[in-house]
């Protein structure tokens, strides 16, 4: 496809938009320690929640999740394709340019992608995840399972954003390495609701 000034453009704002780092900015504005300095040193709101408590964790969250909802809502019908909307926005997500291109794992702002492209999407990631975390405890493992089941429900519906999905994915996994090793050897932390 022939990237005109305009679609340039759109796809640059998506990846900047994407860049927020919430989980920075929120830790920083309630005068709460660098997340990148402790914890699993991520910026998400898993980590957030883990060093600043659920409330903080909450709002990364939301912010996250609307980070990825509120601009493919606004361009999602206009004649920019919206794989390349939600894949700049996860890319900016995953390498923001305001800290180094060191950023979180992906999955608040995949949430907020999936629910605007399809509700129904959205919907069964976030009750895939829960129902992995009710049942495990693990946060990592929650998301990674919920990525590949919308994975597959993608690819069974015929859906022209698997592809970009499928590579979503893996750079998913890719980022949660670490969380499978501890997984594999059981010292992965787990989710603690008192907490």
């Amino acid at each position: 496809m022939f990237l005109s000034f305009d679609i340039l453009l759109t796809i640059i704002l998506c990846y900047i938009i994407g860049s927020i780092p919430f989980g920075l900015l929120i830790s920083l504005i309630f005068k709460k320690n660098d997340p990148r300095l402790e914890g699993s040193k991520n910026i998400g709101a898993t980590n957030i929640t883990r060093t600043s408590g659920w409330r903080l964790g909450l709002i990364t969250l939301i912010c996250d999740i609307f980070k990825g909802y509120i601009p493919l809502m606004l361009l999602k019908n206009t004649q920019i394709t919206p794989d390349l909307l939600i894949f700049f926005i996860f890319l900016g997500h995953l390498f923001p340019i305001w800290i180094k291109f060191n950023g979180g794992k992906g999955i608040a702002v995949i949430i907020g992608c999936l629910t605007a492209y399809n509700i129904i999407y959205g919907l069964i990631f976030i009750f895939t995840w829960l129902i992995v975390a009710i049942i495990s405890k693990y946060s990592s493992l929650s998301a990674l399972f919920a990525s590949s089941v919308v994975l597959l429900i993608i690819f069974h519906n015929h859906d022209s954003l698997f592809l970009t999905m499928l590579i979503i994915v893996i750079m998913i996994f890719l980022k949660h390495i670490s969380n499978i090793k501890r997984l594999i050897n059981g010292n992965e932390s787990k989710i603690i609701l008192k907490k």
